[in-house]
């Protein structure tokens, strides 16, 4: 039986900062597959502060917390196929997981790695700064994959800096994969940032002419996930999805409604409808 290529996709852009929404929504626009909807959507301005632009500290991460796990069983609820969480930190993904009843949750650093690791055998992460280091390295070790990691490379970027000066930006971006293919013998480069979203064109045009015409990948994490999230929901027609077993068993919806939590719907800020049949965003 051919497999429903009509799909549904939530991608949660969880800093708060609605106003990227646009540029996640004309990613969206472009690269998902034809039958692919896709709402770009941000969490409620009332228990998410509206005006965080970043997650780049853990004590902002800790804030969006409950109301990621919140949007996951929300996002079964609305029957969406997959949900991204759209940053690099991959925050409360497994927590997600557990509530997301058939929804597949994605995380950009996971599904990264896995799409370049199927086109080299080790890569480069791009970072925006030092501070970042620490935690994405604790979160690409606890994926199991130490050995493939040669390099993380600081741009000396906040998030919010990635798209004030593209310029500046593509040129510091340049800088450092080009020292992650040189001096750490890096095969392919990881953009992590979702805010770096509208540079890996240039920057792997850039490495490969650079390299002699050999091919260097250079994977936007925005647009790995969602490609990650619309190949999982199409595995879940097979029977691939969610498991339910051991470390991965969800609380009884008895014991929700005894502790009386998940049982109200989840009210969404800003949403960006992208639809299947290729119109303009509402």
């Amino acid at each position: 039986m051919p497999l429903n290529t009509n799909i549904k996709i939530m991608y949660l852009n969880p800093a708060g900062y609605s106003s990227d929404n646009q540029m996640f929504a004309d990613m969206a626009k472009t690269y998902k597959y034809p039958g692919t909807a896709v709402d770009i959507v941000s969490f409620n301005p009332a228990t998410v502060p509206p005006k965080m632009t970043d997650l780049e500290f853990r004590s902002y991460e800790a804030l969006i917390i409950a109301d990621t796990v919140k949007a996951a069983r929300q996002a079964a609820k609305d029957g969406y196929d997959a949900m991204v969480i759209g940053c690099f930190y991959d925050p409360a993904l497994l927590d997600a997981r557990e509530i997301s009843g058939d929804t597949v949750i994605v995380g950009p650093c996971q599904a990264s790695i896995s799409q370049a690791l199927t086109i080299a055998n080790n890569f480069s992460i791009i970072i925006g700064e030092d501070k970042w280091f620490d935690q994405m390295r604790d979160t690409v070790y606890q994926y199991g994959y130490r050995d493939k990691l040669a390099s993380f490379e600081s741009v000396g970027l906040r998030v919010e800096d990635f798209q004030t000066n593209p310029e500046r930006t593509a040129s510091l971006m340049k800088s450092a994969g080009w020292r992650a293919y040189v001096e750490r013998h890096a095969e392919s480069i990881i953009l992590g940032c979702t805010m770096e979203i509208g540079f890996y064109s240039e920057l792997q045009q850039f490495l490969t002419e650079e390299a002699g015409g050999r091919n260097v990948p250079v994977i936007d994490c925005s647009i790995a996930s969602l490609k990650a999230a619309e190949d999982a929901a199409l595995r879940s027609q097979i029977g691939w999805t969610n498991s339910r077993a051991w470390g991965m068993e969800p609380p009884s919806e008895e014991e929700l409604a005894k502790f009386e939590i998940f049982q109200d719907d989840y009210q969404f800020g800003n949403i960006i409808h992208v639809p299947a049949d290729g119109t303009d965003c509402t």
